[in-house]
């Protein structure tokens, strides 16, 4: 897969899994377990002493296959090796704590005209800058860190209510900048499939067109949540083949005008069925 279609594939991702970078036995069962976008995690699930090994075995793998890689934060020591391995490889770089426009526009310069960045954000200033980091040339999507941002917010990343705001804005600052859906954070819980679905729900009825996962068994309860239900997909054939037989034009569909921005709406839930069905 070239870069180009990398970065095309990570704008239609709805589950995107983490793999330890120190880990490399688990990246091929990673890649075979079905994800849209596999992650190598060279943050939070390495320990320091295992970063180096961690950053050559992504690098191995990223250059012969397609993946993204999460890079250490900007402000540690291991930022600039990380960038330095993985911007020859072709792959796509996961921006922990994301917050700084300019600090996106360098990365995406060092990693060339191709660059695909998914810009996690995961601090206030983050939240307050997502506009500025869905405009930078190089990211295609945005993502939410909800640890994180719990932590340094004191809330608990659950609490659907605290994180309402912060959702919002993501998905605001996405469409503004012709950004897809951005990626919800994870659900740290690995055997409950129903809080799962239902936490993807949630996002989802927000905006959101994607969910991180930690375990190859959430990637079923997620894709099943993205995509559009049954009802929902009637709905907009009957909307999309209403218009047609109108000639395009405004159209009478259930006792309820259908102009064009329903018109729209029909044709994102039926290239979003068609894009889970692929």
């Amino acid at each position: 897969m070239t870069s180009a279609a990398l970065a095309g594939a990570i704008r239609t991702a709805g589950t995107l899994l983490f793999v330890p970078a120190d880990r490399p036995e688990r990246f091929a069962k990673a890649a075979a377990a079905g994800a849209d976008l596999v992650i190598l995690d060279l943050e939070d699930a390495v320990a320091p002493e295992n970063k180096e090994a961690a950053r050559a075995n992504a690098a191995a793998w990223a250059a012969e296959h397609a993946c993204a890689v999460r890079v250490n934060a900007a402000d540690t020591p291991w930022y600039a090796a990380d960038v330095a391995a993985l911007a020859p490889t072709g792959c796509a770089i996961v921006q922990p704590k994301a917050q700084d426009p300019v600090l996106l526009a360098t990365l995406a310069t060092a990693l060339g005209p191709d660059a695909a960045i998914v810009a996690l954000v995961e601090t206030a200033r983050g939240v307050l800058e997502a506009p500025r980091l869905a405009a930078v040339t190089g990211v295609v999507r945005l993502a939410l860190g909800s640890f994180d941002l719990g932590a340094e917010l004191d809330v608990d990343p659950v609490d659907r209510e605290a994180l309402l705001p912060t959702r919002g804005a993501l998905v605001l600052a996405s469409a503004a900048a012709g950004l897809p859906g951005p990626v919800d954070g994870v659900t740290a819980a690995l055997d409950d499939p129903a809080l799962l679905t239902d936490e993807t729900a949630y996002a989802r009825r927000l905006g959101f067109a994607g969910k991180l996962c930690i375990h190859p068994k959430q990637l079923g309860p997620v894709a099943a949540a993205l995509r559009p239900s049954d009802a929902d997909v009637a709905w907009a054939e009957s909307v999309v083949a209403a218009v047609a037989a109108a000639g395009d034009g405004v159209a009478n569909v259930d006792g309820k005008m259908v102009d064009k921005p329903v018109v729209d709406r029909a044709r994102r839930i039926l290239a979003r069925t068609a894009n889970h069905q692929n």
